[in-house]
């Protein structure tokens, strides 16, 4: 382990007795700080001195605009792992996370558009905020810069599959004049979760079905879970235009937005089973190759972690299903498993329960649903997509 990412309290960058090893092949290893329950604790009872003595922030939106453009393509010092220009950046995402270098740029170009999406300024309050992340995409920091426009001050709590993001962020923030006693990064164990959420005012928490489960009904609670995205074929549409509409929704971010589409709904059966060989042979043309522009996929830098995801696929099918990508589902790139698109043609519905499943990949279930069937697909599903017309 050569480098060990710190944790950032009480306005300092500082180590920790428990680390954390993150994934990772090929070039310089990585560990994490952890911040253990009764620290974090501690650092409330300073924030709740703190906060009386600091003086008002004005300029918060200048300042955020400045920090996600110096954490896309600048230089800044985390703590632990020193000065880290933006190529460092990529090739540690790279060997620990598996996020290719397109990607990368891409979700950076999504975080710098979020300062200016917004609409007017919030006012700011004196809440502490918290934002713990997922693992599966950086572009969710953009909550960070959310509540640190409207907070009196933000603990972070990367996920352990990928803290590096965050902690340049935080990083940037510095960089750029944030105050150092209003941006906190938190890494802890799963448990240690609940009782961050207890020691702060407000909450941000993505995660699955059983994460969203254990923190429902948490006061202040905004909670990101499954999409379960799903896209909705109207008849007649030719099989051409419908390919070229669906492989962006399924392909696009390699897979791991929780708005990618992973059911396509057909009106009747004929059409379903046309379409899902189509696409079906567009997303076996996806190429595994990390430096394309297009549909750049990701590899899996965690043990077992490619197997357990086709897995959950697999085990999911039921006897008449058919998988109609043609490729081997595993190929090696950089040394780690690459999982290649993966699309299902569903015999019936019937709440089957590969009707929006999520995994870390380009993935899709295609099927023919009754009018009652398609409701139910879209009453459980928060993107539903439908072509422009």
């Amino acid at each position: 382990m050569t480098a060990v990412v710190s944790a950032f309290r009480r306005g300092e960058w500082r180590t920790s007795l428990d680390t954390a090893a993150l994934p990772g092949t090929g070039g310089a290893a990585y560990g994490l700080a952890l911040v253990p329950e009764i620290v974090a604790h501690a650092d409330r009872r300073w924030w709740d001195i703190t906060r009386t003595t600091l003086t008002p922030l004005t300029d918060r939106r200048e300042l955020l605009s400045d920090a996600v453009e110096l954490f896309g393509r600048g230089t800044v010092t985390v703590g632990g792992v020193g000065a880290q220009d933006a190529d460092g950046f990529r090739a540690a995402l790279w060997s620990t996370a598996g996020l290719p270098g397109p990607l990368v740029d891409r979700w950076c170009a999504m975080l710098r558009e979020g300062p200016w999406k917004r609409g007017g300024e919030p006012v700011p309050d004196d809440r502490l905020s918290l934002v713990s992340l997922p693992g599966n995409t950086f572009t969710c920091l953009d909550s960070v810069l959310v509540e640190a426009e409207r907070s009196a001050a933000v603990w972070v709590r990367p996920s352990q599959r990928e803290p590096l993001s965050a902690a340049r962020l935080v990083a940037a923030l510095l960089a750029v004049g944030w105050p150092a006693t209003r941006i906190g990064l938190y890494p802890s164990e799963q448990c240690a979760l609940h009782g961050l959420l207890r020691l702060t005012d407000r909450h941000v928490v993505y995660g699955g079905a059983g994460l969203a489960a254990s923190v429902r009904g948490t006061e202040s609670l905004t909670l990101h879970g499954s999409g379960r995205g799903c896209a909705l074929v109207p008849p007649g549409m030719p099989v051409e235009a419908a390919v070229d509409w669906l492989l962006p929704l399924i392909a696009a971010d390699s897979g791991r937005f929780c708005a990618n589409v992973r059911t396509v709904v057909c009106t009747d059966t004929s059409q379903s089973r046309t379409l899902a060989s189509s696409l079906a042979a567009a997303l076996d043309a996806v190429p595994p190759d990390p430096a394309a522009r297009d549909w750049p996929l990701t590899v899996f830098r965690e043990p077992d972690a490619a197997h357990r995801a086709l897995r959950s696929v697999h085990e999911r099918m039921r006897p008449d299903d058919r998988m109609l990508t043609r490729r081997a589902p595993l190929t090696e790139v950089d040394g780690a498993p690459c999982v290649l698109p993966r699309l299902v043609h569903l015999h019936a519905y019937e709440g089957h329960p590969l009707v929006g499943h999520e995994v870390p990949f380009p993935f899709a279930a295609v099927l023919a649903a009754t009018p009652g069937a398609v409701g139910d697909i879209t009453t459980g599903s928060l993107f539903v997509h439908r072509p422009a017309k």
